[in-house]
């Protein structure tokens, strides 16, 4: 992972990011799901991270459909295992989730963790007091205003630290502004491969709070060769 900031980092847009995840699983024959786990261990560890000095620690971590929330439920498993108490909002649609996130949603009932409907409005009450959030809600794929935005501003309202998977939902990967009146305002977000090119939009801080970029693993050559970046 890196935290220092480039002279000219690698900010990637949305049709960037899908072509490297194409051609690593494709052409470099990186398993689709080898990915995920890569990604899931690059936020686990910010997590626990930010999670240093609490006692009996305990993470809400918002699932979406697709692989952002593939990337949640991998991350939730990830902090079961270091000893964190979870509790997943997830959608219980299994059809929502295919591919690696399926793979990763299986693997979560099949441990048995704490899952709640992500249409269930009571969740924030009856997961009781959380020291994180995890946003694993929408990823870069998202184009167009969230049709329900209320777990985004219910996020916003935890007094606790945010932690954003890939980009905070609600946020646009290629503007770098809210693609609708609801975004989160994470405190620290996790992308992964490189920065996406919104991030450079000055009004996007507001939202991504501290940027740490995740290796997950695609080939640096790949990386460089699809941003227009010349071999070092």
């Amino acid at each position: 992972m890196s935290r220092n900031p480039q002279a000219n980092p690698i900010r990637l847009t949305r049709a960037q990011v899908r072509e490297i995840d194409r051609r690593s699983i494709e052409e470099f024959h990186i398993p689709g799901v080898v990915l995920m786990e890569n990604a899931a261990r690059a936020v686990t560890a910010v997590a626990l991270e930010m999670l240093r000095g609490v006692d009996d620690p305990s993470v809400l971590i918002v699932c979406g459909g697709g692989n952002n929330g593939g990337d949640g439920l991998a991350v939730a498993r990830h902090l079961h295992n270091h000893r964190v108490d979870v509790e997943i909002v997830f959608d219980p649609n299994a059809g929502n989730y295919r591919g690696e996130a399926a793979v990763n949603l299986e693997i979560v009932r099949a441990m048995r963790l704490p899952t709640t409907s992500i249409w269930d409005a009571d969740i924030p009450l009856a997961g009781g007091v959380v020291d994180l959030v995890v946003d694993a809600l929408f990823g870069t794929g998202l184009q167009t205003p969230p049709r329900e935005p209320q777990w985004i501003d219910l996020m916003n309202e935890y007094a606790v630290p945010v932690l954003a998977v890939d980009i905070p939902s609600g946020l646009d990967c290629d503007t770098g502004e809210p693609l609708g009146p609801a975004c989160v305002r994470a405190t620290r977000t996790v992308t992964f491969v490189a920065e996406k090119k919104g991030f450079a939009n000055p009004n996007a801080r507001q939202y991504l709070g501290e940027v740490i970029v995740g290796d997950i693993g695609c080939p640096r050559e790949l990386i460089d060769a699809i941003a227009g970046r010349p071999p070092a």
